[in-house]
């Protein structure tokens, strides 16, 4: 697969959170590498060698690992700045072969850092692309490093003991789980200074009060930071209390953390004196950077280079600051105006106006936060290390983020969906209209991603995804400390008719049902509440409801068992004493800890905003209160569905597909003949209708004589993608007149009538399908299924999948469609043969997936019946895949 390019460097992250640049050695990588052998303690030597290599031993070794990478020969190396700390290589003896043998060492200085680790996964990537499958090596008993890191790399080494040495082997295809294990634990490390430091700086703190610089000091301050802090100015002078210093140069080593509050141009300059005194995060408020243009963007990749020679971390440029709200550390590295209590809501906010938005409602309604990272430009720290970051935080609960761009939606999609197994996620991803993806991009020089992708990504990996920024915080109110619902059934209970219809309109519009109540119930509440307006749900109780009644009747309907969700609405009058009332169905609250519960309160007289000691969110609206309510249903359902696996598939022959596409893309690439694209699919087990290529009227006849009556005659010319638009079809022909009529008719409807026609037999069945593939650079591909024929653009009624597929994705598309009925017997017509049509998609997903060259796959219509399901037409069009983000590899987001 043709992923990041393997000549770039990679940025990672070692096991202690420090950074280390990994690329392909080079040929003038030798003084480098043979510095780090001559460095080599004798023990460390030994175990790599099995014996001191003499200098003519080292001088060899070094320019075998500098011979020019193939696809027999492959080797890595680490920098940590311009030092080589690390080298790693595997050779072949034949270019066929599915081994390759290999060796790694690393500079005793930096034993126990992962840097083996490192170097092993990167290693593996590359063997993988050039068909090695399985790396091994001879390990002496005593290099238990050695072992471990290839024990530990993922679930297929292995072992053996022979001679007095260990042979050992590991699979070039990573298990991302064990890589974002190991991610986690780099990320926290990394972090750390970021969000827990012992000691800040804030420079550029001036003494005008109002400048985000001075502002920032004084937060900290006033926040009670516990650790060190420090300012630095032009004067020297202390900040509202803050020891200050003339130069970052001054300060008393070691800085955790440098809050950045300068004009852009000096920044790269604090952040180089920053290095000399131990910094290991930045804070860049400054804004000029990559959202100016492309001379910002070059100075951007100029500090973000700067930053990961000396393993600092950034957050931002153009951000409104950080905020970690656990008592023991108390930090507001911020401008922000209010700083919520301690709460178990982590923020990520790539807008620092929508950021303070967050904190605000935050801070009104009560729920906290535990930590708020305003990431700007996010030129270093992005959403997906913040997400590895919170995986394990016991302090958050629920991770709320506002994205503007994706830097690796792959990593992301994957990383999101195992932090939604253990908490919910929330993502509000603006840019879905064309003017807000013109404003996102001179905002934050954010890549626009098409709407239709993000929803599927989102929806794989089980994130909640808002309509807008209140729909958002009403979500995270309900999420953040409530349990969640078992299932989708809701119980409305109120004192206002009105208000309770609404709120059962909006239920069943977002998907929850609102059922009718046993005759048990029913009689409980009668007895309990007598001369309500209805005892069935929704439950009216009437203005005039006490609030013993309106306790008791809420009691019956929390204990029935019938419901899982409950609503409580509750409209304040001068005729009902409605402080008495939240007070009693605070305490029936309290007593269903499990049961999820909202409420709405209209008419008090001051804001209510939780109910309970449980802190049951309350809303000034039932609208706003069931969309909630309909999220975290959501949400929990997706929590239930097992994740599935990867699909064991048979009968694919990738070796074939890729001789075909690679054949195709030497003679440029491009719409590709039905010929070609029928043998790429068949390689992969996907069927398609034959169909014979004719160039005259009498060879249509004689195919249609072969293929047998009725038949269908169908442009050949790759180009022409509407073909029933344009008069490329013809349909329904039974005999000899009908196809030589036709044949001119439909050979001239494309481009190219010396193309010809392709006749088929005509098939019919009950439903007419549509699938196929996108692929986007950035996204990878994506693959579609929706009703087919003139339906797909009509009705747009599609399911879309980001690969890889899992098992069970396939079967969740199809059942996804609105159009989904007509699949399993709709008024009694045959059931379509959907474990077929299963199979289909998979197939479809994982050639997408190997073979990220497939700029697009269109097969329409694909007949599904009975009896199985065929594509009657298929078009491919074939691009040179560039550099594009790679899932598996540990890298931090290109600069």
């Amino acid at each position: 697969m043709h992923r990041t390019d393997p000549g770039t460097t990679a940025h990672v992250l070692t096991s202690d959170g420090g950074i280390v640049a990994v690329r392909p050695v080079r040929p003038d990588d030798r003084p480098g590498l043979t510095a780090l052998y001559q460095s080599g303690s004798p023990e460390s030597l030994r175990l790599r060698f099995f014996a001191v290599p003499s200098g003519p031993s080292i001088d060899s070794e070094v320019d075998r690992l500098c011979r020019p990478q193939s696809a027999r020969h492959l080797a890595v190396l680490a920098l940590d700045g311009d030092a080589v700390i690390g080298v790693a290589a595997c050779d072949r003896t034949d270019d066929i072969s599915h081994q390759a043998e290999f060796a790694v060492f690393v500079a005793d200085a930096h034993h126990g850092r992962g840097v083996g680790t490192l170097l092993l996964e990167h290693l593996a990537v590359l063997a993988h692309r050039q068909g090695i499958q399985e790396l091994v090596g001879e390990v002496l008993p005593a290099n238990m490093a050695m072992l471990r890191v290839a024990h530990d790399l993922n679930a297929r080494a292995w072992s053996r003991f022979g001679d007095g040495v260990i042979d050992v082997g590991v699979g070039t295809d990573d298990e991302n789980e064990t890589v974002d294990a190991r991610d986690r634990v780099a990320e926290r490390a990394s972090l750390h200074a970021l969000l827990s430091p012992s000691s800040v700086a804030v420079v550029g703190a001036g003494h005008r009060a109002g400048g985000v610089g001075h502002e920032t000091a004084r937060a900290l301050s006033e926040y009670g930071f516990g650790g060190r802090l420090h300012v630095v100015n032009r004067s020297g002078r202390d900040v509202a209390g803050i020891a200050a210093c003339r130069s970052v140069k001054e300060l008393p080593a070691p800085v955790d953390l440098l809050v950045v509050a300068v004009p852009a141009d000096q920044v790269p300059g604090v952040l180089a004196e920053g290095a000399a005194v131990g910094v290991r995060a930045a804070v860049i408020l400054s804004a000029g950077f990559g959202e100016t243009g492309p001379d910002g963007r070059r100075q951007q990749h100029e500090l973000v280079e700067l930053a990961r020679r000396h393993s600092i971390r950034l957050v931002g440029p153009n951000c409104l600051g950080v905020v970690n709200t656990d008592p023991r550390v108390r930090l507001n590295a911020s401008f922000a105006p209010t700083v919520p209590p301690a709460g178990g809501l982590a923020v990520a906010a790539q807008s620092g106006a929508v950021g303070i938005a967050l904190l605000e409602h935050a801070t009104r309604d009560g729920y906290g936060i535990s930590s708020f990272v305003s990431l700007g430009n996010k030129a270093d720290v992005s959403g997906n290390d913040l997400i590895a970051y919170w995986y394990d935080d016991p302090a958050t609960r629920v991770v709320a983020l506002y994205l503007e761009s994706f830097g690796n939606p792959r990593k992301f999609a994957r990383t999101v969906r195992a932090l939604g197994r253990r908490k919910p996620v929330l993502a509000l991803k603006s840019g879905r209209s064309d003017s807000g993806r013109r404003a996102g991009a001179s905002h934050t020089a954010a890549a626009a991603a098409p709407a239709a992708t993000v929803d599927a990504l989102f929806a794989q990996a089980g994130v909640v995804r808002p309509g807008g920024l209140g729909e958002l915080l009403d979500a995270a109110r309900m999420l953040t400390g409530q349990p969640l619902p078992a299932g989708n059934r809701l119980a409305i209970v109120g004192n206002a008719g009105g208000l309770n219809v609404l709120a059962a309109d909006a239920a069943e519009a977002a998907g929850l049902t609102v059922p009718s109540l046993s005759r048990a119930v029913r009689d409980q509440l009668a007895t309990a509440v007598g001369g309500t307006a209805s005892s069935d749900n929704p439950i009216d109780l009437g203005a005039g409801a006490s609030a013993s009644a309106f306790a008791e009747a809420v009691a019956a309907v929390a204990d029935s068992g019938e419901t899982d969700m409950l609503l409580l609405i509750l409209i304040a009058t001068r005729a009902n004493d409605a402080a008495g009332i939240l007070t009693a169905l605070g305490s029936v609250a309290d007593r269903s800890p499990e049961l999820t519960i909202a409420a709405v309160m209209i008419g008090a007289p001051a804001p209510v905003v939780r109910l309970g000691t449980r802190g049951a969110p309350v809303y000034d609206l039932p609208e706003r209160a069931v969309q909630a309510l309909a999220h975290s249903a959501r949400y929990a359902q997706w929590r239930r569905q097992p994740l599935g696996g990867r699909p064991d598939l048979t009968g694919i022959r990738s070796e074939r597909a890729r001789a075909i596409v690679d054949d195709a893309l030497a003679t440029g690439g491009g719409w590709q003949g039905y010929e070609r694209t029928t043998r790429i699919l068949a390689a992969y087990g996907i069927s398609v209708e034959p169909a014979l290529l004719s160039r005259s009227a009498g060879q249509a006849v004689a195919a249609a004589e072969r293929v047998g009556y009725p038949v269908v005659l169908k442009s050949a010319d790759p180009d022409l993608v509407h073909k029933t638009d344009s008069g490329g079809v013809r349909l329904g022909l039974t005999g000899q007149q009908q196809v030589r009529d036709a044949f001119g008719a439909v050979a001239a409807a494309g481009g190219r009538p010396d193309a010809g026609v392709l006749v088929q037999h005509q098939r019919t069945e009950a439903v007419e399908l549509v699938a196929g593939v996108a692929h986007d650079p950035l996204f990878g591909s994506v693959v579609l299924l929706g009703l087919g024929g003139v339906q797909t653009d009509l009705l747009g009624d599609r399911a879309l999948r980001l690969v890889p597929m899992t098992d069970l994705d396939a079967g969740r598309m199809w059942r996804s469609l609105r159009a989904a009925p007509l699949l399993t017997g709709y008024r009694g017509a045959a059931a379509v043969d959907t474990t077929a049509l299963e199979d289909l998609l998979l197939r479809i997903g994982r050639l997408a997936e190997d073979f990220p060259e497939i700029a697009e796959l269109d097969l329409n219509p694909v007949l599904a019946g009975p009896d199985g399901v065929v594509a009657v037409d298929a078009k491919m069009r074939l691009a040179a895949a560039g550099s594009e983000p790679d899932p598996t590899l540990r890298t931090l987001r290109a600069t």
